[in-house]
């Protein structure tokens, strides 16, 4: 059944979500470190023990699994697109992966953890984005990165910063006048440093798209992250955040995201409203359903509810999605026991 013959009364449609940033396979893991770091070298030698738990077990747990719930995790939030901040797993994100992943653009962690980064950057198409942590921090080092980056040759207009918490007056500037762009994810800027980016950047007339990072640094959907964001900007700005900003900042071509929309179950008159109020009911990706509330399934013929599973996670509404949530479940329990939790917030079996 084509999706868009569903009737969606008490629906408003809207445009597939995009997060801008996120570790896939990091999504079962609880939030690590103490809070309160100077910057993100800190916090990642903190809590990268990777033979004591819990994160002996967490990676047991094989990352193909992992990915597929670090998609649904976006899947639950009306997210169709991610940008995934590791390697492309080509075997993984094929067709039945539940949502589209950033496949033409190019990476870096980070200059602390990255020594080739400029040849990174040169090495990648033009037309593609450069994404990399900058910024993640609150001391000297972290408040100079932006500066190193565009010594190093690598920030321009393809540039995407992922965090830019260290971000100065002067910082700013050269980041607006080289053309690059902000990907902000403020759960997992507070959860680690305190404090998040300045407002200084938020108005700055730099592009920002809103992310959510992992939940190794914050256990949060992108539903979460447009509710903490409320606090600092207007709902139509925060709406294009996760929309057509992202877009450009990613390049995505409308081909590229063609047959991606959602459905939320909202009363409200503008697309900002319902999203920021209602809750997804209905998620295609590239014409196919991956996600559909229990009452909208009601009108699918049984050979397309059949290929349907149920998804309960506590603080969001039970959902069907086209993924064997059974096999993940049991794939991930093997290892970590029966209490699982996507991003903070416990799978209900």
């Amino acid at each position: 059944m084509n999706a868009c013959a569903l009737d969606l009364s008490g629906h408003v449609r809207l445009p597939g979500l995009i997060n801008a940033h996120d570790h896939l396979e990091f999504n079962l893991f609880p939030m690590l470190g103490r809070g309160g770091y100077r910057n993100a070298s800190e916090w990642a030698r903190d809590i990268h023990h990777p033979e004591r738990s819990p994160l002996r077990e967490h990676l047991r747990v094989p990352k193909a699994v992992r990915l597929w719930w670090g998609a649904l995790k976006n899947l639950l939030s009306g997210v169709t697109t991610v940008c995934h901040h590791n390697p492309y797993e080509t075997e993984v994100f094929g067709p039945d992966f539940p949502v589209r992943v950033v496949r033409q653009m190019a990476w870096a962690h980070s200059l602390a953890f990255e020594s080739g980064l400029a040849e990174r950057f040169r090495a990648a198409p033009r037309k593609w984005p450069f994404v990399v942590h900058c910024g993640e921090g609150v001391d000297a080092s972290a408040r100079g990165e932006v500066r190193s980056l565009d010594a190093k040759g690598a920030l321009d207009s393809r540039t995407a910063i992922v965090h830019g918490v260290g971000l100065t007056p002067a910082g700013i500037d050269l980041v607006r006048r080289r053309g690059a762009s902000v990907i902000w994810c403020p759960s997992s800027n507070v959860g680690m440093l305190g404090r998040t980016v300045s407002r200084a950047v938020l108005h700055s007339g730099v592009p920002v798209a809103l992310a959510t990072d992992s939940a190794l640094s914050a256990p949060v959907d992108l539903l979460d992250e447009l509710s903490v964001a409320r606090r600092y900007l207007p709902a139509t700005r925060l709406y294009e955040m996760v929309t057509s900003v992202p877009a450009r900042i990613l390049r995505l071509s409308r081909r590229a995201r063609a047959g991606d929309w959602i459905a939320v179950r909202s009363n409200a008159r503008t697309p900002w409203d319902a999203l920021l109020d209602g809750s997804v009911a209905l998620v295609v990706v590239a014409g196919r359903i991956r996600l559909i509330s229990p009452e909208l399934a009601e009108q699918l013929p049984k050979s397309v509810r059949r290929r349907l599973q149920l998804l309960r996670v506590e603080h969001r509404a039970p959902v069907l999605v086209d993924a064997d949530v059974a096999g993940l479940h049991r794939a991930a329990a093997r290892h970590l026991g029966g209490d699982l939790r996507l991003a903070g917030k416990k799978i209900l079996a």
